[in-house]
């Protein structure tokens, strides 16, 4: 799932949505939803259908975030039934367009209902929330040894925001769960207090807005964004190291928040001792507060992670196969994960039974013995582009055509799976696409490669190639 935020203006949407799929789609989200829900939420969300994305616009960044958390896994499952798999759906932000004087979305059967679904005290204002990722929160954030004082730390700052811990500084390496910590953090806090302003932004998105501000000469807006909001949650500070004038902005931006008691969650790959070019008047800031890292889990703990993903998978798992599977990857929970994804998958294609050997098959190359190859982002675009006899230029071009989409998202996954790059540095090596694209694009290829062997095949050689190489 995609979600998109609006620029200087709404896009110019398409009104093509082919009438049996979207009926077939409004009928299974009101067997889903409440009559109340239905009416004050989805039925104004506006469609538009391009033949491979169907885009739903919420009327406002608010109404956005409560379709999502509320009901974002029931429009899912809709797009999926009434659309098919080979469909993105996307989320966008924007006034309705002038045609839409009358919600485009079918009224239930007993519309004249009145809304029963519980509404906000106190509705925020738009841009009350910024990007965060909906399936990052502390609920299904394991705990062990290796990030629980992290952890804590985290959740005290979500439940009294500017008074525990600020500012509170998370560091560690790449895939241990720091951007996970940064999202349950601003979902906590707005569970508790409704009306905070929380922005989820990375270095790289901090950046390219203060360049865009400059540029359009509009620094104005971009201070009022960042200096009043209550929670800032920076995501690999490490971004902005040697960039003189961004530091500058940031620091200026830090003292604002600070002295207003707004709090500050700041993630890095390193201690700040160890952002070499950073000013000593910055890096002093970012002792102020509590620092505290992430190490990689260990065993029981990474067993821990398995068991909770297994809860999900469709098949049984045995616990010999977690051990196994724990054993093997030791400091990278995204391999760790993968690793078990690509387990799950070969048995449901297969039908075999999950078993040790059979994971020991399927895992062959991740055994003791076999050298694992540092690989990078363009070696891996290059690699699965001749794979499936595209170019570079198409992989990080606009089109979504299918199979070029396909092998897009294949080689996201890929980059996920075998760098230790970020969402949006992933995102900036396909064309600048959003973070939450990257997201989509990963949980996509997980998903498909439980049902489709070409594509389970296809990622399992290039991975092996990839280690390999």
């Amino acid at each position: 799932m995609t979600q998109t935020h609006p620029t200087n203006g709404p896009p110019d949407f398409e009104r093509s949505v082919t009438t049996d799929q979207w009926l077939r789609f409004t009928e299974v989200m009101q067997a889903q939803v409440t009559p109340g829900a239905w009416q004050t939420w989805i039925q104004r969300l506006e469609p538009s259908f391009d033949g491979q994305r169907l885009t739903l616009r919420a009327p406002s960044d608010f109404h956005l975030r409560w379709v999502i958390d509320k009901h974002g896994q029931h429009i899912e499952q809709a797009c999926l039934t009434a659309y098919g798999s080979d469909v993105e759906l996307e989320f966008t932000i924007g006034e309705p367009s002038e045609e839409a004087e009358q919600p485009l979305l079918p009224t239930p059967t007993d519309s004249g209902r009145r809304s029963t679904d519980p509404l906000p005290s106190a509705p925020p204002a738009p841009e009350r929330v910024a990007r965060l990722v909906r399936k990052y929160r502390f609920e299904n954030f394991v705990v062990g040894q290796s990030n629980r004082f992290a952890s804590a730390a985290a959740m005290a700052v979500a439940e009294q925001p500017g008074r525990n811990y600020n500012p509170l500084f998370i560091h560690g390496n790449a895939g241990l769960g720091k951007t996970h910590l940064l999202n349950a953090i601003g979902y906590q806090a707005l569970e508790m207090y409704p009306g905070m302003e929380v922005r989820y932004v990375t270095s790289e998105t901090f950046f390219t807005d203060f360049i865009n501000s400059i540029r359009r000469k509009k620094m104005d807006e971009f201070k009022a964004r960042y200096r009043t909001t209550d929670i800032l949650l920076l995501d690999d500070v490490q971004f902005f190291d040697g960039k003189e004038q961004i530091l500058e902005e940031f620091f200026h931006t830090f003292n604002s928040l600070y002295e207003s008691g707004k709090q500050i969650v700041i993630t890095s790959d390193r201690h700040p001792r160890h952002l070499h070019t950073l000013e000593d008047r910055l890096r002093s800031r970012f002792e102020w507060g509590l620092l505290t890292d992430i190490q990689p889990p260990d065993v029981e703990t990474r067993l821990a992670i398995l068991r909770r993903n297994a809860e999900h998978a469709a098949m049984a798992i045995p616990l010999e196969v977690l051990e196994f599977i724990a054993g093997l990857v030791s400091d990278n929970i995204r391999e760790l994960e993968g690793a078990l994804t690509r387990v799950t998958a070969f048995a449901s294609l297969t039908g075999e039974p999950i078993s040790h050997p059979m994971a020991e098959r399927v895992l062959q190359d991740m055994l003791p013995g076999h050298e694992s190859k540092a690989v990078d982002a363009p070696e891996i675009i290059a690699a699965t582009a001749a794979a499936y006899g595209y170019s570079v230029e198409e992989l990080q071009g606009p089109s979504r055509k299918q199979p070029l989409a396909r092998c897009r998202q294949v080689a996201m996954y890929l980059c996920r799976e075998h760098t230790d790059l970020s969402l949006p540095k992933i995102g900036a090596q396909f064309g600048s696409r959003d973070h939450t694209t990257v997201m989509h694009a990963i949980d996509k290829v997980k998903s498909v490669m439980q049902t489709d062997r070409e594509v389970f095949d296809r990622v399992s050689e290039l991975s092996q190639s990839l280690r390999t190489r």
